[in-house]
């Protein structure tokens, strides 16, 4: 009995947006993703409560991240969409639930500019990794 409502506790705390951010910045570290910068979504939009943003050194190294992504978030129990963009490794996309992850190569992010189209304030808090 002890063990199932523990069991469901650790279930439910992993779907947390604050659990599964924290589970993200720690997989991306781990595999070397660069300038990770989370942006809080929350009140600025209803598609999640954050926005993760990072780069890969090139698209073999962007598409292993998101594999690794998946992969721990399937191990935390979480259902995921398949990523989006892992054929071409320029710019991938992993919908966590209120957790949306944008992965790319640096010449691509450049590009694009999402922390400027959302106004990110990147104060060094917010950017959990830089250049390795």
């Amino acid at each position: 009995m002890t063990d199932t409502l523990v069991q469901d506790v650790t279930k439910s705390n992993s779907t947390d947006p604050a659990s599964v951010l924290s589970l993200i910045r720690e997989v991306l570290e781990d595999h070397k993703a660069e300038e990770t910068v989370v942006i809080d979504l929350q009140g600025k939009s209803t598609i999640g409560d954050y926005m993760v943003i990072a780069s890969g050194n090139s698209s073999r190294q962007v598409v292993a991240l998101a594999e690794h992504l998946v992969q721990s978030l399937k191990k935390r129990g979480l259902p995921t969409v398949k990523p989006e963009g892992l054929r071409q490794g320029d710019w991938v996309l992993v919908d966590a639930g209120n957790v949306i992850v944008h992965l790319f190569r640096p010449e691509v992010r450049d590009f694009y500019n999402l922390e400027k189209m959302w106004e990110a304030d990147l104060t060094e808090t917010d950017v959990s990794s830089t250049k390795h």
